[in-house]
């Protein structure tokens, strides 16, 4: 890829991808507009911490537009709730054979960019990597994930690139049953972590967390049943204590959220099925429960 490659967001995820592509020889332009992730960007590059060390990797900062006009390639890892600033910002400086890959959590950030830039110029995708922001421009990421990518005539060079980064890719024919599969998960999951403010595994070993969880993924998995989505697993609680398992030791990105007195994706996971809920007439009140609370506790941290 000639042009360099253009990130869209300074937060985990995105010190994630940066040094990756980075490190594989990729160039990369990060646009964002948090003051301290771009300084630290700036100054020593995405930095990932893993088990033998510390290692950064040089990536091209910018908060000016004009300087990313005629970006061919786009990669959006803003949080959903700013999904609509992200749109305005690439309508502006994408080029019109150009593409925008969200891997977004939630549903919604597919529609937002495609009113923006058109549904050519915009695909999906849903990832299992994840990553723990430490600092500004540093990130923990998780040992083990990859990249599912809804088939898309102008994401090749960019699936070659992912590839030759070491990322595991799959090209899906169906990636909305990915979408609702993570959707649902996280729907379970996050809510719980940040209320309680504890690591993913610790909802395992904790009773009362598990009945919650169970009562978040029935009512997910019954809401995609409703819309026609085959899930990619057949039990929505026993995949939730399968991922719960694999990812013991993170803090979800919620409970990252919460900790840092930001604004939450709650709107864009269980908000999401709440809308489809109510549109398809399926009950979910712990799903509107758990919405409330983590809507509530930001309220009461601000």
């Amino acid at each position: 890829m000639a042009a360099p490659l253009l990130i869209v967001g300074s937060g985990a995820m995105a010190c994630l991808f940066a040094a990756r592509l980075s490190a594989a020889g990729a160039g990369v332009r990060v646009l964002a507009d948090w003051p301290a992730g771009l300084q630290a960007l700036r100054e020593r590059g995405a930095c990932l911490e893993e088990l033998d060390g510390t290692r950064c990797y040089p990536v091209e900062v910018v908060d000016d537009l004009a300087a990313c006009r005629g970006a061919h390639t786009a990669l959006v890892l803003v949080k959903s709730w700013q999904t609509g600033q992200a749109a305005r910002q690439l309508s502006a400086v994408l080029a019109e054979d150009g593409v925008a890959l969200t891997l977004q959590n939630g549903l919604g950030a597919r529609e937002t960019l495609s009113a923006a830039l058109g549904a050519e110029r915009v695909a999906a995708g849903v990832t299992t990597l994840g990553a723990t922001l430490l600092a500004p421009g540093l990130a923990r990421p998780t040992p083990t994930g990859e990249v599912n990518l809804q088939a898309h005539p102008r994401l090749g060079e960019l699936e070659a690139l992912l590839r030759h980064a070491g990322i595991l890719v799959s090209i899906e024919s169906d990636l909305d049953r990915l979408l609702w599969g993570k959707l649902v998960v996280n729907a379970a999951i996050n809510p719980l972590t940040a209320l309680l403010r504890v690591k993913n595994g610790a909802l395992l070993r904790l009773p009362q967390a598990r009945l919650l969880y169970t009562a978040l993924a029935r009512e997910g998995e019954a809401v995609a049943r409703a819309a026609g989505v085959a899930l990619p697993y057949p039990d929505a609680p026993a995949e939730v204590e399968r991922v719960l398992r694999q990812t013991a030791d993170n803090r979800s990105s919620m409970l990252q959220d919460i900790l840092r007195g930001a604004p939450t994706e709650i709107e864009a996971i269980n908000g999401a099925l709440l809308r489809h809920a109510a549109r398809l007439g399926v009950p979910a009140p712990a799903n509107a429960a758990v919405t409330r609370l983590v809507k509530t506790a930001v309220q009461a941290a601000g």
